[in-house]
């Protein structure tokens, strides 16, 4: 398994280890610091209201004086003026901030559910020029949706792969068993077809295979023209690796049971811890073909070599894929109906063995 790969299959078993494992331990902390968060954002906002509210008043006392200056009003008017702008300041912060308290009183006492969302800050125009608004975002009070037919989920799948010809077991097979191998990665959307009934399910999406075979025998593979063989290596190989890479489309009809939750507002479908069977098919195309040598040469220096051409691999692949397995893991066998090398004597045919998870 080479080096990307190895990241990739690491980094997945990690971050699926890291949810399940984490996912209820972190979920009081974190609710904790959202709602301190919002609580914080709340107390900023008061600050930002006496402050707009003291602009608001600066302005309405230097049109005033304008006024005032300008002789188109009486001293005792502007005094009057003034005092009922202070009045009129004076109330909008204390009525603003009650507001803002009552929110801050609710969120303490009664959690995230009293003010749902995210706060938005953005900056606006107003009377007193630019300043801060926060404001709410989510008030819509619309029903969740009653029934969700189709979901998604990632697609992760490892295990044995090899190629098999006319007439050949795995037995005659130029690869060896143990180190060759396969990884798939993508994914996958599930759609019920049936309206009251989640027993039958279609899966399509898209992946990435990787498949590798390990060559036995001192061999590797010699490209010439349009003919591709196996070959006697001059020298000890430590290590001789093929490798294709494909995109392909799996589809999948999937059937089993399930399990059916009616919220009263909403109904959904489960397939946790159920048994389950997929039969289908991929198409696709090749994206890349490797070849890697690790030996030493005559003198005793240790040499890898990296070899990326099309080697006559096949452009276009399609197989045969099903699983059988219950709840997200399964054991999963792929077969291609395309042979790996395009127009050669001897046939050959990817064959991959493993276990497939679906990931919510």
């Amino acid at each position: 398994m080479n080096t990307i790969t190895r990241l990739v299959v690491y980094s997945i078993i990690a971050l699926t280890f890291a949810i399940s494992q984490g996912q209820e331990i972190k979920k009081d902390s974190i609710q904790k610091a959202t709602k301190d968060y919002k609580i914080k954002l709340l107390e900023d906002e008061k600050l930002e209201i006496e402050t707009n509210e003291k602009k608001i008043l600066k302005f309405k006392i230097i049109e005033i004086n304008k006024q005032l200056d300008n002789k188109e009003i009486t001293a005792t008017e502007a005094e009057n003026l003034k005092k009922d702008a202070a009045k009129l300041a004076a109330l909008n912060i204390e009525n603003r901030i009650a507001i803002i308290d009552n929110k801050i009183a609710l969120l303490d006492r009664n959690g995230l559910d009293e003010l749902k969302g995210p706060r938005n800050v953005a900056f606006k125009v107003g009377t007193d020029g630019l300043y801060f608004d926060v404001s709410n975002l989510d008030d819509d009070d619309s029903p969740p949706k009653y029934d969700i037919r189709t979901t998604n989920k990632l697609l992760f799948a490892i295990g044995f792969n090899n190629a098999i010809g006319d007439n050949q077991s795995l037995d005659d097979s130029p690869y060896k068993l143990g180190g060759s191998g396969f990884v798939e990665l993508g994914w996958v959307w599930q759609t019920r077809l049936l309206k009251d009934s989640n027993f039958l399910r279609l899966n399509y999406g898209f992946s990435f295979q990787w498949n590798k075979f390990d060559i036995k025998n001192n061999q590797y593979f010699v490209q010439n023209g349009d003919e591709t063989t196996l070959q006697e290596f001059p020298f000890d190989l430590k290590k001789s690796k093929f490798r294709v890479t494909n995109l392909v489309l799996p589809l999948h009809l999937e059937f089993g049971p399930s399990k059916k939750r009616d919220y009263k507002d909403r109904v959904r479908y489960t397939t946790d811890n159920s048994f389950k069977i997929g039969l289908g098919g991929y198409g696709g195309v090749r994206l890349a073909s490797l070849q890697k040598l690790i030996y030493e040469d005559e003198d005793g220096n240790r040499v890898k070599t990296k070899e990326r051409r099309n080697f006559n691999a096949s452009n276009f692949v399609y197989g045969l894929s099903g699983y059988v397995g219950f709840g997200d893991l399964a054991i999963y066998a792929k077969y291609d109906l395309s042979p790996l090398f395009q127009d050669q004597a001897l046939e050959q045919n990817n064959i991959s063995l493993g276990l497939r998870w679906d990931l919510d």
